[in-house]
């Protein structure tokens, strides 16, 4: 069965992708359509939002990090009981790796998975000159097919009629809607830019209003209409996984909430039971478990309760001290360092599992893609291959009696030392948020790790 779908590509940063997909997810699920949302690149916070627009879980699609294969196989694998899918863009629709190739950007998903794109532009200030900027994109890549644009931050019905006659007039793709400029459809400010509950459904239903009312939805559907190919299945995935052979505990609460949706499909497909709990609220690790994943987070804003939980601390101690194998990445590895000094100055003590100490500063610190290659034997294989993503304002600086557990470089071949980490015994963990879909072997060594 086929159903409609596309992707909301930007003319640049700003254009409104983030708020357009929000309000067309929100609208078509109270429509009685079941949204099956996207996002593309390597961000953690878009698919928070997705997820509470949607009603379901929000997939990263990203080249770097899966491979152009890796992003056809997980946009099917996420297609089943779908009635639509979603995509959000990220930066402007050609924003690359590189200024000369479309590698890593928007336009690159597109092309892969054969999307028509509802472009976002910034209509503040345009009227006719809407047209020559829609036929730049147009006419950029013949493989890329701009089938509508969406004006956002327009100031009046007559400005989209403006905008409209300009497109008509120079027989390009047609003007779906506009989102009127309003204070209220800003997004929440975030801290350190990032947020991942701050929208409530009265904001997510009012916005579905608004596009109900300035867009054409039944022409978007029409224009992306077939453009996909559901798998058959029920969509919970639920029958797909082999028997489990290990349970993997998940940190999952308000101080570790970043993860790839698609690793926890891979552990699942490798053989893990995943069984949540969360450090700031539990009293102890979840029972009869063969490892312990702590993702990235805010334990910057926890760090007083974090520290204060000494059932848990010790818990994960015994954990280690019984051989069993704890990852953590981000800010799960901050926690599992000596100690954590917040914005504040305030030092918090961590689960001291590896040496080290790590402080928030007020400028970002790192970021951008790695590619990292393990040095010893960890829940990876020595010599293993990963991809992953390094975004953090804090910095760490490593203690003595630990070794390192990656060698990481950039995009450009240069070495990265903040992202080599650091093992001791059976604990390991670096700032790189991995993907495993970077190497199709990786779930199953984490899995095997935990075995033994």
């Amino acid at each position: 069965m086929k159903i409609p779908a596309f992707l909301i590509g930007g003319v640049n940063s700003g254009s409104g992708k983030t708020t357009l997909a929000l309000a067309l997810m929100r609208a078509f699920t109270r429509r009685g359509l079941r949204v099956a949302p996207f996002k593309c690149g390597p961000d953690y916070i878009d698919p928070f939002f997705h997820r509470q627009a949607a009603g379901r879980p929000s997939i990263n699609l990203d080249t770097y990090l899966m491979g152009q294969e890796g992003v056809r196989e997980s946009f099917s694998a996420n297609l089943a009981d779908a009635d639509v899918a979603v995509v959000e863009g990220v930066m402007g629709l050609y924003d690359g790796i590189r200024p000369d190739s479309t590698a890593g950007s928007s336009a690159e998903i597109a092309s892969l998975l054969d999307l028509p794109v509802l472009l976002a532009v910034n209509a503040r200030g345009l009227s006719g000159s809407i047209a020559p900027l829609v036929k730049g994109f147009s006419e950029w890549r013949s493989t890329v097919r701009i089938a509508g644009v969406a004006a956002a931050f327009t100031g009046s019905p007559e400005h989209a009629l403006l905008l409209r006659d300009a497109l008509k007039a120079a027989d390009l793709p047609p003007l779906i809607g506009t989102l009127r400029r309003n204070p209220k459809w800003k997004l929440p400010e975030r801290h350190l830019g990032l947020s991942w509950n701050s929208v409530s459904d009265v904001w997510l239903d009012a916005l579905a209003d608004a596009v109900e009312e300035e867009m054409n939805l039944d022409a978007l559907l029409s224009a992306a209409s077939d453009a996909v190919e559901r798998p058959d299945g029920d969509g919970d995935g639920q029958d797909a996984f082999p028997p489990a052979s290990v349970r993997l505990a998940v940190a999952r609460d308000e101080a570790f909430c970043f993860y790839y949706e698609d690793n926890f499909r891979l552990l699942r497909n490798a053989g893990a039971e995943l069984v949540d709990f969360s450090p700031l609220h539990d009293d102890a690790l979840p029972e009869n478990i063969d490892g312990v994943y702590f993702g990235g987070g805010f334990p910057e804003l926890y760090g007083a309760q974090l520290a204060e939980n000494h059932s848990m601390l010790e818990s994960v101690r015994a954990c280690a001290a019984q051989g069993k194998w704890i990852y953590g990445e981000c800010g799960g590895y901050l926690y599992l360092l000596d100690s954590l000094t917040d914005f504040q100055g305030m030092r918090h003590s961590m689960l001291g599992l590896l040496p080290g100490e790590a402080k928030m500063n007020d400028r970002l610190q790192s970021l951008g893609y790695r590619e990292l290659h393990c040095m010893s034997d960890s829940v990876f294989r020595k010599g293993t291959c990963l991809r992953g993503h390094e975004f953090h304002y804090s910095s760490a600086s490593p203690g003595e009696g630990a070794g390192e557990l990656f060698e990481a470089r950039n995009v450009r071949h240069l070495a990265v030392f903040s992202s080599a980490g650091a093992l001791r015994g059976t604990v390991c963990g670096s700032y790189a948020h991995l993907h495993l879909g970077s190497n199709p072997d990786a779930a199953a060594q984490w899995v095997e790790a935990m075995k033994q």
